[in-house]
């Protein structure tokens, strides 16, 4: 799901990937609109679909759900481009496919912030054969289980550094909790954790003093945004809707997922729930204190950590090029270093970038 200025149509190149002239057509650029896109979308009278409580039903954001649901319509048609290509290349019963997206709703209130708006993503596994088909697992997982957990389905062993875990063959081992954070977006910070079980979750605001709020300059463009700010401004907001623009927040809060799934009821003083306030507050210390996360480490110090310590950021050596038997050989001398390459032919530069990782995956030298 993308966020730009009006959700911008899924890209059409999965349909005719072979197809170099048709390509060349299609926008290089994000902000870039084909003719479809720039066109005007009405939303249909007998459109019925439901809209978030914290957003204002009004054209203009039914109008950018009713943009969010055609783009899922898309991706399932796109996806079954995918899937029909892979038939017809022989290699569906071979090959385990993971759909995902990066964050959950593209819509203000949603991405970037740690509700479950903006953390919740679908996950679908097809295997061979549509092996186990129609089976729906509750589990917690956590975006980082992702390379564990396809490391083991191709019989790697998993590195003890890794912080995710298998979760399909884990047996009894399955989550307790998930955890996620918040601290960037584009040019603004805030400090947010957070910490979930399959019922309760709880966040911790860091800077409490500062509203949830922000105003992004890329969510800025969208209407529904824009039309927030408007009724903001006009005090036309109701509660529920006003609630991301308070000037500041509480330090704790605690959401019951279950019953208040859009979390706008803080739990947090309610001596009814003190027993999971209490819970998920020691498990977020241990979360932190387990991965060495500091959230008041100041910017500064948190960079030069990153850099090992130098006041300059460090860079890796220039790589080494070889030419042998027709192969080139691409290698580094700074210790853990990866290596991407493009392929210029005939003065074309591809616009894909290639993970180095053997001679016999790179191009052969061509003589001009």
């Amino acid at each position: 799901m993308f966020e730009p200025y009006g959700f911008r149509k899924i890209e059409s190149r999965h349909y005719f990937s072979d197809d170099p002239a048709r390509i060349a057509k299609l926008p290089t650029h994000p902000m870039d609109k084909s003719a479809e896109q720039k066109t005007a979308v009405h939303v249909p009278k007998d459109a019925n679909f439901p809209i978030p409580p914290y957003l204002p039903d009004t054209p203009l954001v039914r109008r950018d759900l009713w943009k969010m649901y055609n783009n899922l319509a898309e991706t399932d048609r796109q996806v079954g481009a995918v899937l029909e290509q892979l038939k017809q290349d022989g290699l569906l019963e071979s090959t385990i496919i993971f759909f995902y997206s990066d964050h959950g709703g593209p819509l203000p209130r949603q991405k970037r912030l740690v509700y479950d708006s903006g953390l919740r993503v679908p996950l679908i596994i097809r295997y061979p054969h549509a092996a186990m088909a129609g089976m729906v697992d509750d589990q917690l997982v956590s975006f980082v289980d992702f390379a564990p957990t396809t490391m083991k389905l191709a019989g790697m062993d998993i590195p003890e550094h890794m912080h995710g875990q298998d979760f399909i063959n884990n047996g009894l081992q399955q989550r307790d909790y998930i955890h996620a954070a918040a601290d960037r977006f584009d040019g603004f910070t805030d400090v947010i954790r957070a910490v979930k079980n399959k019922r309760f979750k709880y966040i911790r605001n860091y800077r409490p003093e500062q509203g949830y709020y922000l105003p992004v300059e890329y969510r800025e463009k969208i209407p529904t945004m824009q039309e927030l700010l408007r009724l903001r401004n006009e005090e036309k907001l109701n509660p529920a809707q006003a609630q991301w623009f308070r000037g500041s927040k509480n330090v704790e809060e605690l959401f019951d997922t279950l019953s208040d799934p859009h979390e706008l009821n803080d739990l947090a003083g309610d001596p009814a729930y003190a027993k999971e306030l209490k819970m998920l507050r020691q498990e977020m210390d241990r979360w932190l204190d387990e991965v060495g996360d500091n959230p008041a480490l100041a910017e500064k110090d948190l960079i030069k950590r990153l850099w090992d310590g130098q006041d300059s950021q460090p860079t890796t050596k220039k790589p080494n090029v070889k030419f042998k038997q027709g192969l080139m050989t691409l290698s580094s001398d700074t210790a853990g270093a990866s290596i991407s390459y493009k392929i210029i032919n005939n003065n074309y530069e591809s616009p894909v970038w290639h993970i180095y990782q053997e001679p016999d995956h790179c191009a052969r030298r061509r003589k001009n």
